[in-house]
């Protein structure tokens, strides 16, 4: 059976790593397990192009890592972290060199929207004034009692609207309306769906609150970062170590899983009570990305100089067709002009690409287990911005959905939020309970995506998984 720990926990994406953290911090004797042979899950990285040429693999930019609270209190910087703060955390071009964008303060965005300053500002200021408290509530499970009911009451009102209502409600210019679209459109939803807001309105908020800001040496220093303070707390590490029944597992009082619903059918189908498990066989996962990483002789050519300046870049055009854009995704199509995220880490940190070279780091939204080559596409899209971007390249890799399954076992289908966030999904993730770390299996929680409060490196399903099964020990 092997030696005995207080805790085990397979899987060492973000969510695994704060999970173990959390309890070590306890001084739990922890063993963390990891199929790869380097931590991170969807934050790592590697040069995928050419020797020198750092590339994120999955996640690249990160407010939601800056703005957690768990991540907060670990004082990662001591352990190696160094954020970059571009000057400009988004922009979003537009035709004839227009631009809409995104500054780290409130009141120069605002003022660079012109007629939709006050209406911006309104939307955006409530977010960025009580962060840490919106952060707490928000990202727990739905169904709680908030700590703050009239402030999450108030957040709900818009959170639960579809992103173009509430862009063509609240907004009129094209700037304006585009810069929430784009937002909006991370949900991986139609922007015609319920709570497609959600989303829009924490990137934003995170925006003016902590920025969005780029880890130095790539994605794979916030887990390394993590690493070290589970190391420093006297955790064990096994890498290399692919699960594939929970009897494989060291005896343990408790057991958390970064695994998504479809990982954990797999290795504890036989031991789940079979309502259960069709609850499980229920979830739904959401739609794929396509990812291009980028080895460029110089740098993104764009209109619109002052992209340039941002390390994020929002390339679809106008509300509406990012709308169309999203919703063919939605209905199971691949669109002709893809709505794109992009950024160009090297601009800011000189340590991504040799001297005099650059990268960029670019994925659109394709339907749930595409194979389909978007390359033309995404090209065809980011010249329409950037003319001449076609001479800049010197090398690309292409990642599609099951090429992404393949570096992490948890991007199920391409859906890198680990299950579609709908609205059934927010209330039933992944089952309707007020608990839903916790399995029919004594000891044994999920923490991964699959669980509230979803997608993102946050490490929040991690810490709050955690704390159920703390709450568990303590009993």
């Amino acid at each position: 059976m092997g030696t005995k720990y207080d805790a085990v926990v397979v899987g060492a994406g973000p969510n695994g790593l704060a999970a173990a953290i959390r309890l070590a911090q306890e001084s739990l004797s922890v063993l963390l397990i990891e199929a790869n042979d380097t931590v991170g899950g969807g934050s790592r990285s590697a040069e995928l192009t050419r020797p020198g040429f750092v590339h994120d693999i999955c996640s690249a930019i990160h407010p939601m890592a800056a703005g957690s609270t768990f991540f907060q209190s670990l004082d990662l910087e001591s352990f190696g972290l160094e954020w970059i703060h571009p000057e400009i955390p988004l922009a979003h071009p537009l035709e004839d060199g227009r631009a809409a964008v995104m500054y780290r303060s409130l009141d120069d965005t605002a003022e660079s929207l012109g007629q939709d300053g006050r209406a911006y500002h309104r939307l955006m200021q409530p977010l960025r004034d009580n962060w840490d408290a919106l952060f707490d509530d928000a990202m727990r499970p739905l169904i709680h009692l908030p700590k703050r009911p009239v402030m999450m009451a108030r957040f709900g009102m818009r959170a639960l609207q579809p992103a173009m209502t509430l862009a063509v409600r609240h907004l009129r210019t094209e700037e304006g309306r585009a810069l929430f679209g784009g937002l909006a459109a991370h949900s991986l939803l139609s922007l015609e769906a319920p709570v497609s807001s959600a989303i829009g309105l924490m990137l934003g908020g995170a925006g003016h609150a902590v920025g969005w800001p780029m880890p130095r040496g790539g994605a794979q220093s916030i887990a390394d970062a993590l690493l070290a303070v589970f190391l420093s707390l006297g955790g064990e590490l096994q890498t290399g170590r692919r699960i594939e029944r929970l009897e494989e597992l060291p005896p343990s009082e408790i057991t958390l899983l970064d695994l998504t619903v479809h990982q954990f059918l797999r290795i504890a189908g036989a031991w789940l009570p079979p309502r259960y498990r069709r609850q499980l066989q229920r979830f739904r996962f959401g739609p794929a990305v396509f990812k291009l990483d980028y080895a460029l002789r110089e740098p993104v050519p764009w209109k619109a100089e002052i992209c340039g300046r941002a390390g994020t870049v929002h390339i679809g055009g106008t509300l509406d067709e990012i709308a169309k854009s999203e919703n063919a995704v939605t209905n199971g199509r691949h669109a002709e002009r893809p709505f794109i995220l992009a950024a160009e880490h090297s601009r800011f940190d000189p340590s991504r690409a040799p001297d005099g070279g650059h990268t960029l780091w670019a994925y659109c939204h394709v339907p749930h287990g595409s194979t389909v080559d978007m390359t033309d596409p995404i090209e065809r899209q980011i010249e329409r911005f950037a003319p001449g971007f076609h001479d800049c390249i010197i090398e690309r890799h292409k990642m599609n959905s099951a090429d992404l399954e393949e570096k992490n076992e948890n991007i199920v289908g391409g859906d890198i939020n680990g299950g579609t966030a709908s609205l059934a999904q927010l209330f039933a993730r992944p089952i309707l309970s007020w608990n839903p770390y916790r399995t029919p299996i004594e000891g044994v929680y999920l923490c991964s995506a699959s669980t509230p409060p979803g997608g993102g490196v946050h490490g929040m399903c991690g810490f709050r998984a955690a704390e159920q099964a703390l709450a568990h020990v303590r009993r």
